[in-house]
């Protein structure tokens, strides 16, 4: 069986044909034409537009992709297969087959040996896990759990789903601002219950029937996103679906989930490609940096730096 990983010099070599079967990694000085197939490129040069990534040390870079992909290489070449998919499919096909694999991952030996490894850790729920509050033709959406940096949990994606179908069905409110109490934005899935659910195909149902992505696909025009702090995860996958996007200078953003043995679950598959592009997810994800809120800027992840901080603790 072939390695899960290649790497190629584009310098040196000529680039190989696609395969399915391999996270395909391309070097080169200076950023050119990117041949089909593969899913990251990697350049020194700081004037590299999209889709290659500039790394002080592309080969090191390049290193470190190969290592995730070997330990996780099920969740790293599911990721891949589902972003090169994601060019011919529509918005909500996208989200369908983003929970697809996600669910298959979850019934992976990958997923279970990270949950196994992790100690137990007690939910923390909360009375109001999203707030609204409304003025004018402007609403505010404001996650709720700011004692663990509104880590997204079961009741928060519900509440979140009602505020949206909100925004969705009333054609008086014309603005909508999606914000985070407290120190951070959104931390990312919850570790609390991340995982309990024991069927994986029921999971997929519940994930496409309460799904606040395909909900802000149909307001997207209307939201603003106010990033700060921590965007990890679901912080920063549902975030890209608004139409603006802006950033406290404290805001970093990160996708955690191939070394859980995931992929991104709450829509970032669909998202982040339409901002950032297809190979500069898969960077992100396959090799799990924090991304400052500059970086962000320049990548095109938010539209702003603001020189504000939290906004939803007001």
């Amino acid at each position: 069986m072939e390695s899960p990983f290649r790497l190629v010099d584009l310098d040196r070599s000529a680039p190989p044909p696609p395969s399915t079967d391999q996270v395909l990694v391309g070097v080169a000085t200076r950023p050119t034409t990117v041949p089909a197939g593969f899913d990251v490129v990697l350049t020194a040069d700081p004037g590299a537009p999209r889709p290659w990534v500039t790394c002080a040390e592309p080969l090191v870079a390049a290193e470190r992709v190969g290592d995730v992909v070997g330990r996780r290489p099920a969740a790293s070449l599911t990721l891949v297969q589902v972003l090169r998919m994601g060019a011919g499919l529509s918005p909500g096909e996208k989200l369908l087959v983003e929970s697809l694999a996600y669910s298959a991952l979850q019934g992976g030996a990958e997923f279970r040996s990270w949950r196994d490894a992790i100690p137990p850790r007690r939910p923390r729920p909360a009375a109001t896990p999203v707030r609204l509050r409304r003025v004018g033709d402007r609403l505010t959406v404001v996650l709720n759990r700011p004692w663990v940096r509104n880590a997204f949990d079961a009741a928060t994606r519900d509440a979140l789903c009602e505020a949206l179908e909100v925004a969705v069905a009333d054609p008086t409110i014309l603005r909508v601002d999606l914000c985070g109490a407290g120190a951070a934005f959104c931390s990312g899935g919850d570790l609390g219950e991340f995982g309990t659910s024991r069927d994986p195909a029921e999971a997929h149902r519940v994930r496409v029937a309460r799904s606040p992505a395909a909900l802000l696909l149909r307001c997207a025009s209307k939201v603003t996103a106010r990033l700060h702090g921590a965007c990890v995860g679901a912080g920063i996958e549902l975030a890209a679906f608004a139409g603006r996007v802006t950033a406290a200078p404290d805001t970093f953003v990160r996708l955690p989930e191939i070394e859980m043995g995931l992929i991104p679950g709450a829509g970032g598959t669909a998202s982040l490609p339409v901002r950032i592009g297809r190979h500069r997810t898969a960077y992100l994800a396959l090799s799990g940096i924090r991304l400052t809120a500059p970086e962000a800027l320049r990548w095109g992840l938010v539209d702003e730096i603001t020189g504000n901080g939290p906004h939803g603790g007001h």
